[in-house]
């Protein structure tokens, strides 16, 4: 069984500006995952670290995903927290990067699963907030955490259903209240199975803390 919901809001990344641009590369501004094709339907295939660069291949055109090459692996990475030197997100400066504009054949094998539908492409995003010319600003969303062993082995050994978010899934993100989250016991925290990653869930806000992988 699994289930659709849409990803809490916050803002898209804003980023920094610069006439001196020169190449599409781009880096990452949290944690972001590296996925096998464009929605969050499909396999996590690596995860890139924050502030690391990457090389973008290109971005599709109906939605803000871009193909993307990090230390030999290409995969596809959400461009609403890739960030570039430019004033707005790079799905929308596409032509000023010279960013190229890619398809993808759909390929279920690759899904969560093996065929897991349901994955909204383009929607809200859930998360920091990006670096405003220079200046890192924030929403108060807490940074992540470090959980104990047991919190972790538990979330691990203890599966739940899976549910699908609109939106990629990062440290900030927040999970909306139709969502029925499951309770770590002993802990401050709820998990769950989101977007074909387990999350730890900070209980009075609703927002991951923590990604397990």
């Amino acid at each position: 069984m699994s289930m659709t919901f849409k990803l809490g809001a916050t803002l898209s990344a804003v980023l920094l500006a610069s006439s001196a641009y020169s190449e599409t590369t781009a880096t990452a501004f949290t944690d972001l995952n590296l996925r096998s094709g464009p929605a969050v339907s499909y396999e996590i295939i690596g995860v890139i670290p924050t502030s690391q660069a990457v090389t973008v291949d290109g971005c599709l055109e109906a939605s803000n995903w871009c193909r993307v090459s990090y230390d030999g692996m290409s995969g596809w990475a959400s461009g609403d927290y890739l960030t570039a030197m430019v004033e707005a997100p790079i799905y929308d400066n596409r032509e000023r990067l010279a960013v190229e504009t890619v398809t993808y054949e759909s390929n279920q094998d690759a899904t969560v699963g093996g065929g897991v539908t349901g994955a909204i492409a383009g929607g809200l995003v859930g998360g920091p907030v990006g670096a405003l010319v220079g200046a890192a600003v924030g929403l108060g969303i807490g940074a992540a955490i470090t959980p104990e062993e047991r919190v972790t082995t538990y979330v691990m050994e203890n599966p739940v259903d899976p549910i699908y978010l609109d939106g990629e899934i990062v440290v900030g993100a927040g999970i909306p209240e139709a969502v029925t989250l499951t309770e770590v016991p002993e802990s401050e925290y709820y998990y769950a199975y989101v977007n074909g990653a387990r999350v730890l869930v900070e209980r009075e806000q609703r927002r991951i803390v923590y990604i397990v992988r």
